[in-house]
């Protein structure tokens, strides 16, 4: 493959925001021109809005990029459980709260890990807003869930007898290896990224939190067939991106959209699971070329 194109980039649109929804601070990332088709970026796990700080200059040079962190994340409010229900569905409730109060009524998703889950809940609770879907390592499909998830089954059977599962979901080297893991180029990847996720995670009540939805997590595995027969229904215009050395959701995932979406893009890239650490222009112009076919 040759070297990316030289993409335009703008900034200066880029604000920051939290709003109020049913009684909870969400913030988000608000860039480009408020009369411009709207992207909507999901995050993944344990990441916030700040994982695409480096895309939203890009695609704020045509649309209106919205990127919030859901309850929990990042710089929105983390309410304690008894306060607060750490569900996806839960999740996506807040999420589309915030959109309304934005006035979206049409955009593309895009959806990363966490993201997900989130995401497809977004469509099938509202799926006069979904204009297109960009799918970056948001798996759907059972043939995409790595070896870990094994074990990880084995804490959904029974959370007290295995900790140590989520104890590797907090811990500083698990968030390190979301993002290196498997990948051939280690050093494309920002320390800071980790760091700070690790940091988050280390905030009183982050236990409990994300004890919660690891557990809520076999909801979106059994939710997968339901998720593809809406694909299959609807057929939106659907990018898929993939980060084919990710050890967590494998290519094989990426491959599946397929099954449904006969004519899904479909693009394997030389990255691990957050492939906009290392890959960023050439996701970039990919996206932009998928938003550019897709009329509001």
């Amino acid at each position: 493959m040759g070297s990316s194109p030289i993409l335009p980039s703008t900034s200066v649109t880029t604000t920051y925001h939290r709003a109020q929804v049913d009684g909870v601070g969400v913030f988000y990332r608000q860039a480009g021109p408020t009369d411009a088709p709207v992207v909507v970026l999901l995050h993944g796990f344990p990441s916030s809005s700040r994982m695409f700080a480096g895309l939203i200059p890009l695609l704020a040079v045509s649309h209106r990029v919205i990127a919030p962190d859901y309850p929990g994340f990042g710089h929105s409010d983390a309410p304690t459980p008894d306060r607060y229900a750490y569900t996806f569905d839960n999740l996506a409730r807040t999420i589309s709260g915030l959109l309304d109060q934005l006035g979206v009524t049409q955009c593309v998703y895009l959806m990363q890990d966490y993201g997900g889950p989130v995401g497809f809940r977004l469509m099938e609770a509202r799926p006069d807003r979904v204009l297109g879907l960009v799918v970056q390592n948001a798996n759907a499909y059972a043939q995409g869930l790595g070896v870990k998830w094994t074990g990880i089954a084995d804490y959904w059977r029974d959370p007290g007898s295995h900790p140590e599962q989520l104890d590797a979901f907090l811990s500083l080297e698990g968030a390190r290896q979301r993002h290196i893991a498997g990948s051939p180029d280690p050093d494309r990847y920002d320390p800071d990224s980790w760091t700070d996720e690790f940091a988050m995670l280390s905030r009183p009540g982050q236990r409990e939190i994300q004890a919660a939805l690891l557990f809520d997590y076999q909801s979106n595995v059994a939710a997968y067939p339901r998720w593809q027969a809406w694909l299959r229904a609807r057929q939106p215009p659907t990018l898929v991106l993939w980060g084919r050395y990710d050890p967590s959701f494998v290519a094989a995932g990426a491959q599946a959209y397929r099954q449904d979406l006969p004519d899904a893009r479909i693009h394997l890239l030389d990255a691990g699971h957050f492939a906009f650490d290392e890959r960023l222009d050439e996701a970039a112009a990919l996206i932009l070329d998928f938003l550019a076919g897709i009329s509001p």
